[in-house]
């Protein structure tokens, strides 16, 4: 049998080391004929399963091994395709997509929809941290509801797909929420709207893992995807491989933005957030702050905020559970959340400067 240098993969995940860990690494052929010399109780087939596996688990989503046309055309994950849908302060609808597969432009949509039939929706905030999936044509798809003429969208190895002209365009204000979990058609479709100039991306850098793929047969019947060559953006500019940068960063810990994204105001101790401020162009963030609406003072609970408690599935009989703060902040919609509450400031905050602007 014939073995790869990719075979001694399993070594470097064996110990736990990153595939580009330092230049003084030693040839992988080395260490797989040492591995394959020396170490007892693994047959060459299972040498090669597991250095397979290694390889392709450290390169996903750039490579993947697929078994039909959909799990090609999708990469599907297990998370649900919108993760949650709901509405902030009575007036900011949150949608958080899951992932990027088969039926999302279509439930996104719904989603909205159905928060903007029974609200009177001031602003929008899309949040695609840590989602995924590769169907680029959704991604697009998406996009094209928030542009309301004929415009250039994106390009991922199919030619440049245009936004088609509409008169129910979503023209709300908007922000986009990522961080570096956030790859592939979800980079794709923060970056479409970040080159229309639409809406404020917020978080950190992107995965980097847009790119436009190429499958390969393999011999047992199988096929390989491998990442070719980035996505070109609607300017003609490839992705950047880096990721997507946002217009305002805010980094927090990773193990806290989770606990977050299942409960925003979930009190995870002293907050973590970076925000140094502008990266591109946004609004200067002391503008959000200085019209936010998002840390009012202490006072007492009205019925609206005991109604919204309910609708939430809290119940504010059970203050014992949380600590006193952290019941009146939820109360009061106080998110604890870094990165989407300067989204939600930064909506409220332009809310403002259009009442402004119009009366």
């Amino acid at each position: 049998m014939r073995f790869t240098k990719a075979f001694c993969l399993i070594v470097l995940c064996a110990v736990q080391q990153p595939l580009f860990a330092a230049a003084a690494a030693p040839p992988l052929q080395e260490v797989y004929d040492l591995v394959r010399t020396n170490l007892a109780g693994v047959t060459e087939t299972q040498l090669n399963e597991a250095a397979v596996a290694g390889l392709i688990n450290e390169l996903q989503p750039k490579v993947a091994l697929v078994h039909d046309k959909e799990n090609a055309a999708t990469s599907k994950t297990n998370a649900p395709i919108i993760s949650k849908a709901t509405v902030f302060d009575n007036s900011y609808a949150y949608i958080r997509v899951g992932q990027f597969t088969d039926g999302t432009e279509k439930r996104f949509i719904e989603s909205y929809r159905k928060l903007a039939s029974t609200n009177r929706l001031k602003g929008l905030v899309v949040d695609v941290r840590y989602s995924a999936g590769q169907d680029y044509d959704q991604a697009a798809a998406m996009a094209d509801w928030f542009f309301s003429k004929d415009d250039a969208l994106i390009d991922w190895g199919e030619g440049l797909k245009k936004s088609t002209s509409k008169t129910n365009a979503l023209e709300l204000p908007l922000t986009v929420l990522v961080n570096h979990k956030t790859s592939g058609a979800a980079e794709a479709f923060a970056a479409i709207l970040r080159q229309a100039q639409i809406g404020v991306v917020i978080g950190t850098n992107t995965a980097g893992d847009a790119a436009i793929s190429k499958e390969f047969a393999l011999s047992n019947g199988e096929r390989l995807r491998v990442a070719t060559a980035p996505i070109k953006l609607a300017n003609g500019k490839e992705f950047p491989m880096a990721g997507l940068k946002p217009d305002i960063f805010v980094e927090v810990n990773p193990e806290d933005e989770l606990a977050w994204l299942e409960d925003a105001y979930k009190v995870v101790g002293k907050s973590t957030a970076r925000t140094p401020g502008l990266t591109n162009g946004a609004l200067p963030p002391d503008i959000a702050g200085a019209f936010s609406t998002n840390r009012a003072g202490r006072r007492r609970l009205n019925e609206a905020e005991l109604v919204r408690m309910l609708r939430e599935g809290f119940n504010p009989e059970n203050e014992t559970a949380l600590g006193a703060k952290e019941f009146s902040d939820r109360a009061k919609g106080l998110v604890s959340d870094p990165v989407l509450g300067r989204a939600l400031d930064l909506l409220k905050g332009l809310t403002v400067v259009q009442h402004f602007k119009s009366s």
